[in-house]
């Protein structure tokens, strides 16, 4: 097959780096929805609020989420070393990424969720007000509801963008499939490790993006 010689790829550690790619997209998956569903809640209330300490407070909030959203992942894992080191005990690996790409894809989740909240029908909104709901009570029993569909395709999006930041903090050492292609077919030229990597993680691309669309399609007929 064009001087390829798959035979001589370690399968095992093939495995172990697939195995080490779905921990830190589980992990880092987890605490970007506990951290970016909320962030975008506030973004959307306070950027609709009236009150003008809160305005200022959420232009110096979103002014944070733009500035973590525009700064390329490899320079901001770079800059979290340290970061991540004290409180993981470690920069490097599975655990020693985690911080980076929680980090690095939060910000972008809580847009994509404030964008989701600002579809919902405002009719819906002034409906659940004039019955005296809270606001507490509109956001979870109205704008979360309504928002499903739209919050699915975030939730997918953001999956899927981790899977190129764990690639590429296989250029710090990172672990996973990003790691074994820099490695093996970067610095060591085995154009079969490279080819199996690159095609695992598109595979891994294909299904998560399949299952996003799948319930996305589900919500949205309900």
């Amino acid at each position: 097959m064009g001087g390829l010689d798959f035979s001589a790829i370690n399968w095992e550690e093939m495995l172990d780096a697939t195995v080490a790619t779905l921990k830190m997209l589980a992990f880092s998956g987890i605490f970007t929805i506990i951290l970016g569903l909320p962030l975008g809640i506030v973004l959307y209330l306070w950027g609709k609020s009236n009150n003008i300490i809160i305005r200022v407070v959420y232009s110096v909030l979103s002014f944070v989420v733009n500035i973590l959203r525009s700064v390329p992942f490899i320079i901001l894992m770079v800059a979290l070393i340290p970061f991540s080191k004290s409180i993981m005990g470690t920069s490097i690996g599975v655990l020693g990424t985690i911080p980076a790409l929680v980090i690095g894809a939060a910000p972008f989740f809580a847009r994509l969720v404030e964008t989701a909240l600002r579809e919902v029908d405002r009719g819906i909104i002034e409906a659940a007000q004039g019955m005296g709901a809270s606001t507490g009570q509109i956001v979870m029993r109205v704008l979360l509801p309504e928002a499903r569909p739209g919050l699915l395709a975030g939730v997918t999006i953001t999956i899927v963008t981790l899977v190129s930041y764990t690639a590429m903090s296989g250029m710090i050492g990172g672990g996973g499939l990003g790691d074994l292609a820099i490695r093996y077919g970067y610095y060591r030229y085995e154009k079969e490790v490279m080819i199996i990597s690159v095609a695992l993680m598109v595979i891994l691309v294909q299904l998560l993006q399949m299952a996003g669309d799948r319930l996305v399609r589900h919500f949205t007929r309900k």
